[in-house]
């Protein structure tokens, strides 16, 4: 296996935390990788997978065990059986990044607006990321993994994924283990071919973020383009220069709340059906119609609620920090904590559990983590 000198943690996670591991292996092919998971299965050690270590929130204290880093890259085009498709299967180690602008110039539709999002594509399947209305559950085809368990290697369709808002089977959410133990080696998309043209931009989310009016056109690159000028401006992009862009993202998820909740907070607070609030369609058999149609019943959809609006309107403004704590509110963006320096895991986590009372206290709701907490606790 390609060993390598381990290297604290705090040098390959986004929001600088983590001791050194025990042992560190680096995987640049699918092969290597394969079998240094096997390897550290078999042993029975801790083992801690590292994409782009952007959504892993790792404590202060050496990690007891193996750390393997995914390397491996790639990009194979593919035919898609629908016409004006095209499948793209890409390695689990490719930045996730680069791959929406290779999409992006071979004029490939379906993941422009999650432009500037960090971290790897194997990982892009696991929490289900997304950001104004686009999510990788809307053009995942299927995944190729290999499971804890067996140690065997399966493709498995997108539908058996378990994709919701932030969560898949794979997901390690603060609390609970993943349902399913495995590793994903490459991820299968479907992109529309739409070319390098002025098309409608589709959803609200998109066109708000991005100053359209409905029926507005735009070419994926202006789109592309837009949505970074937009990230950077929140510090959601990673930029050495920039402090705030030492964090994990949004720390915090946008809650899914229900539309009778949602109600009992104030009206300004930002939200969005999590369904699409559809006309229902009563179809009655001409054989058993007696006259009477009964009435329609619909049932409301869940609603998610801004956390970063919460969080503001708690009384906590962005750039806020506890007293002599190296840990801040990013200055662009309230969702987003931040390392101001060499700040300890446990600073970032005290301001994390403030943050979730002042919300609770406010809003009677209890903000759940989004990255992977690995040796830390809130």
């Amino acid at each position: 296996m390609p060993d390598v000198e381990p290297i604290p943690l705090a040098r390959l996670t986004s929001l600088r935390t983590g001791g050194v591991p025990g042992r560190m292996i680096e995987a640049h092919t699918a092969d290597e990788l394969v079998g240094a998971l096997r390897e550290a299965w078999a042993e029975g050690e801790p083992l801690l997978v590292v994409g782009g270590g952007s959504n892993l929130f790792v404590g202060d204290e050496p990690f007891e065990g193996t750390v393997v880093r995914v390397r491996t890259t790639g990009i194979e085009r593919m035919p898609s059986p629908r016409p004006g498709f095209v499948r793209l299967r890409v390695h689990a180690g490719h930045d996730w990044d680069d791959l929406v602008a290779y999409a992006v110039a071979e004029g490939l539709a379906g993941i422009e607006a999650m432009s500037g999002i960090p971290g790897t594509v194997g990982a892009a399947p696991v929490q289900n990321i997304g950001a104004y209305g686009q999510e990788i559950v809307q053009t995942l085809v299927e995944v190729q993994l290999i499971d804890e368990s067996t140690g065997d290697i399966s493709t498995v369709p997108a539908d058996e994924l378990g994709l919701g808002f932030r969560t898949s089977v794979f997901k390690q959410h603060y609390g609970s283990v993943a349902q399913r133990a495995a590793v994903i080696l490459t991820v299968t998309l479907e992109l529309a071919d739409v070319g390098h043209g002025d098309r409608p931009v589709a959803g609200d989310q998109l066109r708000t973020a991005l100053g359209l009016e409905p029926g507005a056109t735009a070419s994926l690159a202006w789109v592309r383009d837009h949505v970074l000028a937009t990230r950077r401006r929140k510090g959601m992009v990673l930029d050495p220069d920039d402090p705030d862009t030492y964090s994990a993202g949004s720390f915090f998820q946008n809650a899914i709340v229900s539309a009778s909740f949602a109600r009992t907070l104030p009206p300004e607070c930002p939200r969005w059906p999590v369904t699409p609030d559809l006309d229902p369609v009563l179809v009655i058999p001409l054989a058993a119609y007696d006259g009477y149609v009964p009435a329609s019943s619909t049932e409301e959809s869940d609603v998610k609620v801004s956390a970063a609006w919460l969080i503001e309107h708690s009384g906590l403004r962005k750039g806020f920090k506890l007293p002599r704590s190296r840990a801040a509110l990013s200055s662009k963006h309230a969702l987003a904590l931040t390392n101001r320096g060499n700040g300890s895991a446990e600073e970032l986590a005290q301001l994390a559990r403030f943050v979730q009372g002042r919300v609770q206290a406010e809003f009677g709701l209890i903000l759940q983590p989004e990255p992977v907490l690995v040796g830390v606790e809130l």
